[in-house]
């Protein structure tokens, strides 16, 4: 299959607060830590695959206690969103989901092999990370299915601080690999964002009732 994944990158240290790698540290450690089960509908996880330990610092908590990440989501961030699409962008309406930490720690976590509901995914890294631990992959198919999968046919981005990327995870799987250190810690902000042609109206109702019990 012809490669036509590609992402855009914006180095945004310079729109970060004084202090923000230990605000963003604080917060992380006290992270959701758990085996997540697998996402239903976006899910693209090999079959015996049920659930996949990770962490995550819910919206609510990203809202209270990182106020300047909220707030860049839905201004410098969001108009960085438009740029790179080339077209009107809209954060999210509903708080419960619009930006959240996802948080790895040690080596026996990583992230669940999956697409987005929402047409364009904003990731801003707060870590670094050595080639081999941690890095995105994201398969170049948009109909594979297993980390295996797209390992063998996908593009590997190396998480850097302060880099802020955008990308179609709606179209394209895509997953994280675990780190290679026991003390390492890995840190992203995710940032869902909605188009005219993919509205946050087109968000599955399903998706909400697992994540949140409701609609």
């Amino acid at each position: 299959m012809p490669l036509s994944f590609g992402w855009t990158t914006f180095d945004v240290s310079s729109l970060l607060p004084d202090g923000w790698q230990q605000d963003v540290a604080t917060v992380a450690v006290e992270a959701d830590f758990r085996e997540f089960p697998r996402t239903p509908i976006l899910s693209r996880e090999a079959e015996d695959v049920v659930c996949i330990l990770r962490g995550r610092v819910h919206a609510r908590e990203v809202r209270q206690r990182l106020p300047w990440l909220y707030k860049l989501y839905r201004s410098g961030f969001l108009e960085l969103a438009e740029l790179a699409w080339g077209e009107p962008v809209k954060a999210a309406f509903d708080d419960r989901y619009g930006i959240v930490l996802n948080v790895q720690q040690g080596t026996t976590m990583r992230f669940e092999c999956h697409v987005d509901s929402n047409p364009v995914t904003g990731l801003l890294f707060f870590t670094d990370h050595p080639a081999g631990g941690g890095e995105l992959v994201v398969g170049h198919d948009s109909g594979a299915v297993s980390v295996e999968a797209l390992e063998k046919n996908g593009s590997v981005i190396r998480p850097q601080a302060g880099q802020l990327i955008f990308f179609d995870g709606k179209t394209y799987p895509h997953y994280v690999r675990t780190l290679q250190s026991e003390s390492d810690m890995r840190v992203v902000a995710v940032m869902n964002f909605y188009t005219g042609s993919c509205p946050e109206s087109t968000r599955p109702t399903d998706l909400n009732r697992h994540l949140f019990g409701e609609n």
